[in-house]
């Protein structure tokens, strides 16, 4: 009798349009209402949305590993829609004045994170990891806590909470400046692995 020949089961792709991608995708359209809000300085509404957008950007991502649906478009697409929602969060309130964010800060911001997804795109593109780290994921919830921050700060001022509201005041300038210091270092060290990278290729 001849031995059976093993069979190899084919490798399963996930689909583009899973449940994590569809919720990367709703926080993108979020990322659309958000700067509407902003523009009409509506808050409270902005706080709001601002928290669901940021809980759908941890659900896509504990899904996506917990049902093994992470994929090439995903690990691209996430990011991506990320960096939208992070700069325009910070960009748009800069006219207003008790935001509390300047001009350099929002451009440290946004310098950092264009320079990362290039470095990213070129090194996927190479078959190299490129991912984020520690320190990358404790500057993406500073930059969150600092939006939830000044959103809030900037509802009860509308509000006249002056109570709570130097409180929040206070909480949103230690966040700002500690935000700012995970993304300069965040970014330097992204840029020193881009460099042993590059030595390799």
């Amino acid at each position: 009798m001849s031995a059976a020949s093993p069979t190899t089961e084919p490798i399963r792709v996930p689909k583009v349009w899973n449940l994590p991608n569809l919720l990367t995708t709703a926080r993108l359209g979020l990322a659309v209402v958000l700067f509407l809000v902003i523009s009409d300085e509506d808050w409270l509404i902005a706080l709001a949305v601002f928290i669901l957008a940021a809980i759908t950007d941890w659900l896509d991502g504990f899904l996506a590993r917990r049902q093994g649906l992470t994929s090439a478009f995903g690990r691209n697409f996430d990011p991506l829609v990320d960096k939208v929602l992070i700069c325009g969060a910070f960009i748009f309130p800069l006219p207003v004045k008790p935001a509390g964010v300047a001009a350099w800060m929002v451009t440290l911001i946004v310098a950092r994170e264009l320079i990362i997804t290039g470095l990213r795109s070129f090194f996927e593109s190479q078959m190299a990891s490129f991912g984020a780290d520690w320190l990358g994921k404790l500057k993406m919830v500073l930059q969150c806590a600092c939006l939830i921050a000044i959103f809030a700060a900037l509802a009860l001022r509308s509000g006249d909470q002056s109570g709570l509201l130097n409180f929040v005041d206070a909480a949103r300038q230690g966040l700002i400046w500690a935000m700012l210091v995970a993304t300069a270092l965040s970014g330097a060290q992204y840029v020193w692995r881009a460099a042993v990278l590059f030595r390799a290729i």
